[in-house]
């Protein structure tokens, strides 16, 4: 793995959902591991099992701490950070991480379940594809079980899909930027 880059500050930006609650989006940085640990705790087990095709009784801290440390290239990660009950709290992740010889980075998201349906999974795969754009990324690649309809749409409303296959309930899609 290539030394981390600088925290790129310039990914930062406020966003006002739907609803009008408001989060921040940032980079993902190493202290957020047990944020992250903390926000799978809160998602329902429907929600965990579409992100992570299978549902375990809480996040793994090792798995947060691979999660929480990126080198904000080929591995980049953004949050969306809000102000619940008086103190910071993660309610959506997205993610991209390129492998060692496919160039192809996977994307992943996660919205924690009070928060979906208000634009900001749309925010981040925008962001995210941006962000990936901006570091040399031109084609991206998304695992999305068949049966998850919202994130299939997203992806087919706001990405140009190149290749869409079924794999064992699991669709795969290569999408670009739009």
């Amino acid at each position: 793995m290539s030394a981390p880059a600088a925290y790129p500050a310039e990914l930062e930006q406020p966003v006002v959902l739907r609803d009008g609650r408001r989060v921040h989006l940032r980079p993902v940085r190493p202290d957020d591991a047990p944020a992250l640990c903390a926000l799978y705790d809160r998602l329902s087990v429907r929600t965990a099992y579409q992100r992570f095709f299978t549902v375990m009784r809480r996040l793994p801290p090792d798995w947060a701490r691979v999660f929480a440390t990126v080198d904000y290239r080929r591995r980049l990660a953004l949050v969306a950070e809000a102000v619940v009950d008086g103190e910071p709290a993660l309610v959506g992740v997205g993610r991209y991480e390129a492998g060692q010889t496919d160039p192809t980075p996977e994307v992943a998201f996660v919205v924690q379940d009070g928060w979906q349906g208000q634009g900001l999974g749309t925010v981040l795969l925008q962001s995210l594809i941006r962000a990936g754009a901006a570091r040399g990324y031109r084609r991206f690649r998304a695992y999305v079980l068949a049966e998850n309809a919202p994130m299939l749409g997203l992806l087919a409303r706001f990405t140009a899909v190149r290749e869409s296959r079924l794999e064992d309930g699991v669709r795969v899609i290569e999408f670009e930027p739009r």
